[in-house]
């Protein structure tokens, strides 16, 4: 067994700044991607988002880290992610201008039992799939919907019209092949 170089390990292998700078434009980069092209599928986690997930960390980590090997690389990476993290939910939860920056609006694609083909159309939701939805909600007819929405987090939220059964409902949104 090789005999472990403990000064290795703790001591700096790449500059702490340019790992501050490369966690922070990584991750602000991540989260842009997320924010505005990935929100359909957020509520949901099938095989595919998982592989993507997995190869968006890999790709990420080698474009944050370059060559770093010791741990306290790896901390200053970490605190650095974290940090951004906090700071933009603190950011959101107290500043209503960053909070609308940071969680996109529902957007409603049934209104009085219409579909909203433009909405549907624009986050790419099928009829099948809304007619899969509906049934989670135990909605047979699409007249039962006073409004439905893709809510920020990809989950669908669902209000039956005055009269028609019992409540509102929330479930996640399902992507096909899930």
């Amino acid at each position: 067994m090789p005999d472990i170089d403990w000064s290795e390990l703790f001591t700096f292998t790449v500059s702490p700044f340019e790992l501050i700078i490369r966690g922070t434009l990584i991750y602000l980069f991540l989260f842009c991607l997320f924010r505005f092209f990935v929100r359909r599928d957020a509520g949901s986690l099938s095989v595919s988002d998982l592989l993507v997930v997995v190869i968006i960390a890999d790709a990420a980590q080698n474009a944050m880290s370059g060559e770093y090997r010791s741990i306290a690389d790896g901390v200053v990476l970490i605190t650095t992610i974290i940090c951004w993290s906090v700071l933009l939910n603190f950011l959101g939860f107290h500043f209503k201008p960053i909070r609308r920056f940071l969680l996109p609006p529902p957007i409603c694609i049934v209104k009085d039992g219409v579909k909203q083909q433009r909405n549907l159309r624009r986050e790419l939701i099928t009829n099948e799939e809304l007619n899969e939805i509906l049934r989670l909600h135990e909605i047979e007819h699409l007249s039962e919907v006073k409004r439905a929405y893709l809510e920020p987090d990809g989950q669908i939220t669902v209000i039956r019209q005055e009269g028609k059964k019992s409540g509102a409902s929330t479930m996640p949104r399902e992507t096909p092949g899930s």
